[in-house]
């Protein structure tokens, strides 16, 4: 095992003594546990420290690792202009790392690199370790918009390709809630709170299937932006006991900042937290499949099918006489590890019956929703599916007339429009479903836009 040990640090600018003057003072706590850490790791007198930072070059579906020979950054655009970095990139393990990856087809590699330059969540970092070691090259790993599960199976890959004799340290830069206080810059939201407990729980004692485990919606509200770093930094250190220590958590801002440490020990199978999860997800899903209606039936089997023969399947002679009597708008929500996997739909009928829209559309929503790539043969045993069937809609002229639980919205203007669906996990208020669907529209909240409202009937 060459990761000696692992580190969690925020990253917030005014940490640094140059931005904050003075301002520091009010997180001392986490200075003397960045500090410690660094000193820490002058003592271990790594070869290659991995810096995990969501404030790189990020992509929804792609792990960036920042290329080329040297990474040159500041803190210039935070007042601090004297505060520079100058680091050479670890280019030989960067090559085995995206061999590897190209292998397993982990999308993750050194394309599209668009802003070279070192970011703050990496600047900070280094300002504290490059006080007391320098001797080292760098790999700058961003996180992406992919599944927690993916993060960690990122880190488990990097953690195979590292040579015996190389000794690697792994500082994962991330701060937690930005919404902690009413009157911090980010205002304050009920989840923040929660979401801070619950992970610094989880980090103190190396619970890491925590943190893959967290509702999406729960992570979205309490407006984090460390979880993919630290999932990845767990992921290097699978199947190893780990000596965990919470070294500190403040948030006087409004902002999370959590310092904790991650020594290293013996093998332990039992620490294979993303099998474990995939187990579980699994059993999961074999449970909801026992008891899925012939709606969410025909659009598992839809895209079953043509993900496996690359053609759409024949209606099934079985079907109940609804599906293939009727005929409705249907939309095909796909999710994976808790996660939207794809969504399409449409608002009536284009087909002959449901089950034909449903076919179309679950063969969709898996293949052509642009938000992702196409569903591949080996996630088919872990996905899960909703049916929604859609009532006609009809035109609104208030908010007074919508209730999120009960009523779909449908926003357009001209050509642009946008659908948002009923009764959806963490959409609580109209507003805030009418400001989604406007946004999926393209359309600005203070331009002139219409409304309609429908009801589903939903397959699950």
């Amino acid at each position: 095992m060459s990761i000696i040990a692992s580190f969690i640090v925020p990253h917030p600018p005014l940490i640094v003594q140059e931005v904050g003057k003075g301002e520091e003072l009010k997180i001392q706590d986490t200075i003397d546990a960045y500090i410690k850490i660094s000193k820490e790791i002058a003592q271990i007198k790594p070869d290659t420290i991995i810096i995990s930072s969501p404030h790189a070059q990020l992509y929804a579906d792609y792990f960036h690792i920042s290329p080329g020979v040297v990474g040159v950054g500041n803190l210039s655009q935070f007042g601090a202009y004297d505060v520079k970095a100058k680091v050479d990139y670890d280019r030989s393990l960067i090559r085995l790392i995206t061999k590897e990856a190209d292998i397993l087809g982990m999308p993750a590699g050194i394309e599209g690199d668009l802003n070279p330059s070192l970011d703050h969540g990496t600047m900070v970092p280094l300002y504290f370790i490059n006080q007391f070691y320098n001797e080292y090259k760098l790999i700058r790993i961003s996180p992406s918009g992919l599944t927690p599960v993916e993060h960690y199976k990122l880190g488990k890959l990097i953690q195979s390709v590292i040579p015996k004799d190389q000794k690697v340290v792994w500082v994962a830069s991330g701060d937690l809630s930005h919404k902690l206080k009413k009157h911090g810059p980010y205002g304050l939201a009920k989840e923040g709170p929660i979401f801070d407990k619950e992970l610094t729980e989880a980090l103190a004692v190396g619970d890491f299937l925590r943190l893959l485990t967290f509702d999406p919606h729960l992570v979205r509200k309490a407006a984090e932006c460390g979880l993919g770093s630290f999932t990845m930094m767990a992921g290097v250190l699978d199947g190893y006991q780990v000596n965990s220590e919470l070294l500190s958590y403040e948030g006087p801002f409004g902002v999370g900042y959590a310092v904790a440490k991650y020594e290293v020990l013996e093998k332990d199978d039992s620490r294979k937290f993303d099998e474990i999860y995939s187990s579980n997800e699994k059993k999961e899903t074999d449970s909801l499949r026992h008891k899925e209606d012939p709606y969410v039936k025909l659009a598992r089997e839809s895209l079953e099918y043509y993900v496996t023969h690359h053609k759409k399947m024949k209606i099934p002679d079985n079907l109940i006489d609804e599906l293939v009597n009727n005929k409705a708008g249907v939309f095909v929500s796909i999710h994976k590890n808790n996660y939207l996997r794809g969504c399409i739909g449409t608002t009536g009928s284009t087909t002959r019956s449901t089950a034909h829209e449903i076919i179309q559309n679950a063969i969709s929503a898996g293949t052509r929703d642009p938000r992702f790539g196409r569903v591949k043969k080996k996630e088919l045993p872990y996905l899960q599916y909703k049916v929604d069937v859609l009532f006609p809609p009809e035109p609104i002229k208030s908010f007074s007339e919508l209730d999120v639980k009960r009523y779909g919205v449908i926003v357009y203007q001209q050509y642009k429009s946008g659908l948002l669906l009923p009764n959806l996990d963490g959409i609580d208020t109209i507003e805030e479903q009418v400001r989604i669907a406007l946004q999926k529209a393209g359309i600005n909240d203070n331009e002139e836009y219409k409304m309609e409202r429908f009801e589903v009937i939903r397959h699950s």
